[in-house]
């Protein structure tokens, strides 16, 4: 298995799309005798590291799990917290983002923000736009469940407006139509703080992802852990239904 310093050469094998769920940021604080907003605070300053430290490696695509869809079940004043620490992001951050060639997107359903944050979404998505860097990649107020209900439902709407056969739903084309159908799937998938399950984020996305999970909480989650996850990963061997042969034999051909 490589070690994090040989994960710097050309040859290693990194994952060109990261996708994250953030997480233990309430437990952090929690150990600290502070309120779960000072996690979220702290969580903040280790998303500025990985996203630093994922150019750095290479990574070409990541996708980071900011607000789920059940997040709105949280206490009130959580919520509004967590929305308005977005919204100064969006506000203090997308200079930076461009200054560094990061091209940031935001997946989910953005009608259920107010106005304010979806105006700042739309203008840093488009300020960033054409930047050739880093896809940074936001799921807020996003899910699985949704992201397959949407594409169902303009499937649904080519099918009434008789512009698709049923004949041509394939797997090509529901994926043509997720969130993310227009980047490759993540090759690999982070989860902190110890919790194994995916939670509702990138169900067909993930269908291929090496899967990751470490005890370290979120707002600890650093350039040295992200390295051993990336570590973790190099030794992956990825078959795709394949045998461990046939990948041999295809690597000599």
């Amino acid at each position: 298995m490589r070690t994090p310093s040989e994960l710097m050469k050309p040859s290693s094998k990194l994952p060109r799309h990261l996708a994250v769920i953030m997480d233990g940021n309430g437990r952090w604080a929690r150990q600290r005798f502070l309120p779960r907003v000072a996690g979220h605070r702290a969580g903040v300053d280790a998303l500025h590291k990985i996203v630093k430290h994922a150019m750095k490696r290479g990574i070409e695509i990541l996708t980071l799990f900011a607000f789920s869809s059940e997040n709105w079940r949280r206490p009130s004043y959580e919520v509004s917290y967590l929305l308005d620490l977005f919204l100064n992001m969006l506000e203090n951050e997308t200079q930076k983002l461009h200054e560094q060639g990061i091209q940031l997107r935001i997946i989910g359903d953005c009608s259920q923000f107010n106005e304010k944050l979806q105006a700042q979404m739309a203008q840093a998505q488009d300020f960033t736009s054409r930047n050739k860097g880093l896809k940074l990649v936001i799921a807020a107020n996003y899910g699985g469940q949704w992201d397959l209900t949407q594409a169902m439902r303009k499937i649904g709407e080519e099918l009434e407006r008789g512009t698709l056969s049923s004949a041509n739903i394939s797997a090509e084309l529901i994926n043509a139509r997720l969130s993310l159908g227009d980047l490759p799937p993540p090759d690999l998938f982070i989860r902190t703080s110890g919790e194994q399950r995916i939670s509702n984020f990138l169900l067909w996305d993930l269908a291929y992802t090496e899967l990751y999970f470490t005890e370290v909480l979120w707002p600890d989650f650093n350039e040295v852990e992200l390295d051993k996850a990336l570590v973790f990963f190099s030794g992956r061997e990825r078959r795709f239904g394949c045998t461990s042969e046939q990948l041999e034999e295809s690597s000599y051909a």
